[in-house]
């Protein structure tokens, strides 16, 4: 008999015979009923702690779920720590499911019914705010926080990116793309909608590992590349060394002077946090000439739950994207005509970044199988991107986030 059968056979037995367990026992299914309250599509089946089953939700098709749950604690960790609670719960081993991103597709699609019981409360809540807070992207602040995130490693990127090393959505414009195809793809619809000609400058915003600095180079822009990132910053060098036209250097968009025909920024706004995104825009709009164009690529967040997200802490920002925060469509154009910047030509690709989470983790299992990633990252770290990457695959089939391409032009 293992662990797990084990504590299900003390569970059942204190809750036949009465106590404190039995008291949490129909605290859980009351909360279990407002889970199956909030799910309008899709299903949930569970296997409770106790051994019996139960279905939430299934009246109406979406995706279906299975979930093993294992100990009333992950419940608890849910409702006292929401997605923060729910992953370390995962990790605890207190629930397991053969197909997480259905679990993570159905909370997303029924975010509205369900984003309440997938929030912290009361004091976890208050301190979780805390600690995002200290860790927000002031100048010292945002160096750490990409510190924490990209400089893992250049060896750690490269078994599961695609060659080209392009760490944002993919754009799958033909069935049947690769994944470095379909890279290249989204890197020249963003050169595109610069509207540049050979000659022309343009700053990239948030170069990563100068994917598309190596592009546009080729067709003859003149790229200059800033990042945060050493371990980015001298890859990105590495790849275009003789090539005329491309240059680096680590600095803070703030930071930014000079003038150029276009600006390209590719999923770096949501590193940059709600406080700073006037800043960001400003420095966009600095940076551009008149009449010149900056191509963006940002995720997004349902509007109408953005309050309720930004008043919160996430799984992500407490441990894949600390400081970090998903854009708020509506606000970041409002803030984008204040400097001068008419939004425009967005195109909605959600779908397409769940299958370059797909691959990505495809490739991530199998370097860690074959003992391809750096021996520094333990089974418990690799456990937590892997968790990391089917999460961030259901948000986006279930449509609660969304990635966008907009092209912004500067007045004048």
């Amino acid at each position: 008999m293992n662990a797990t059968t084990r504590e299900r056979g003390r569970a059942e037995r204190a809750t036949r015979g009465g106590g404190p367990l039995a008291l949490l026992a129909r605290i859980f299914h009351r909360q279990l009923d407002r889970l199956d309250r909030g799910i309008a599509e899709g299903s949930l089946e569970l296997l409770l702690p106790n051994g019996r089953a139960r279905l939430l939700g299934g009246r109406v098709d979406g995706p279906a779920a299975v979930v093993d749950l294992r100990s009333w604690r992950a419940l608890l960790r849910l409702a006292l720590s929401g997605s923060i609670g729910w992953y370390e719960a995962w990790a605890a081993g207190e629930w397991a499911s053969p197909d997480p991103v259905q679990l993570f597709a159905l909370f997303s699609r029924n975010r509205a019914g369900l984003a309440r019981p997938a929030r912290a409360t009361g004091p976890w809540r208050l301190a979780k705010r805390l600690w995002h807070w200290l860790r927000r992207n002031h100048r010292g602040g945002s160096r750490r926080n990409i510190q924490f995130h990209y400089d893992l490693g250049n060896d750690f990127y490269r078994p599961w990116l695609d060659a080209g090393m392009t760490y944002s959505s993919a754009l799958f414009a033909t069935a049947g793309s690769t994944l470095a195809e379909a890279q290249r793809a989204k890197l020249q619809a963003m050169l595109d909608r610069t509207a540049t000609v050979p000659g022309n400058a343009i700053l990239e915003i948030g170069c990563g590992w100068g994917s598309f600095v190596e592009l546009a180079v080729k067709a003859g822009r003149r790229v200059h590349g800033i990042t945060l990132s050493t371990e980015q910053k001298a890859w990105a060098e590495a790849r275009t060394a003789g090539m005329d036209g491309a240059s680096f250097a680590l600095t803070d968009y703030r930071d930014v002077t000079g003038h150029y025909d276009a600006v390209v920024s590719i999923e770096m706004a949501e590193a940059v946090g709600r406080q700073y995104w006037p800043a960001y825009l400003a420095a966009i709009a600095r940076a551009l000439k008149p009449g010149g164009r900056a191509a963006l690529q940002i995720i997004t967040f349902d509007d109408a739950l953005f309050e309720d997200y930004a008043g919160n802490v996430d799984f992500i920002q407490r441990y894949i994207f600390p400081g970090g925060l998903l854009i708020r469509e509506s606000e970041f154009r409002r803030l984008a005509a204040n400097n001068g910047l008419d939004w425009r030509d967005q195109f909605h690709f959600g779908l397409d970044y769940a299958e370059t989470l797909k691959r990505w983790r495809e490739n991530f299992e199998a370097a860690a199988s074959a003992g391809q990633l750096p021996a520094q990252f333990d089974a418990r770290f690799v456990a937590l991107w892997r968790y990391y990457l089917m999460y961030c695959e259901g948000g986006f089939r279930g449509g609660g986030i969304d990635v966008v391409q907009a092209t912004l032009v500067k007045e004048g």
